[in-house]
C-alpha cells in the first residue's frame, strides 16, 4: 500500500480547502477598516495609511540621492 492514495489525496485537498477558508476569514478580520458605527475609518486603519506612505517618501528620498559611482 502506498503512501499516495486517493483516500490521502482527498483527505488532503480537503484539508487544505478548509486550511484556506479558514485563513481568508481570519486575514479578513484582521485588516484594519471602517467602524460600522461612525462610519470612518479606526485608528489602525490611520495608523498603517500614514506609515505606508512614510516609507514611501522615505525610500523615495533614499533613492533619488543616489548616484552611480562607478567610473
Amino acid at each position: 500500500m502506498g503512501i499516495v492514495n486517493r483516500r490521502n489525496a482527498v483527505l488532503g485537498w480537503t484539508v487544505l480547502q478548509v486550511g484556506k477558508r479558514v485563513a481568508k476569514r481570519k486575514a479578513k478580520a484582521a485588516v484594519p477598516s471602517i467602524d460600522a458605527e461612525t462610519k470612518r475609518p479606526n485608528k489602525s486603519l490611520w495608523a498603517s495609511l500614514v506609515g505606508a506612505v512614510a516609507g514611501g517618501l522615505w525610500f523615495k528620498r533614499r533613492r533619488r540621492g543616489e548616484k552611480d559611482d562607478l567610473p
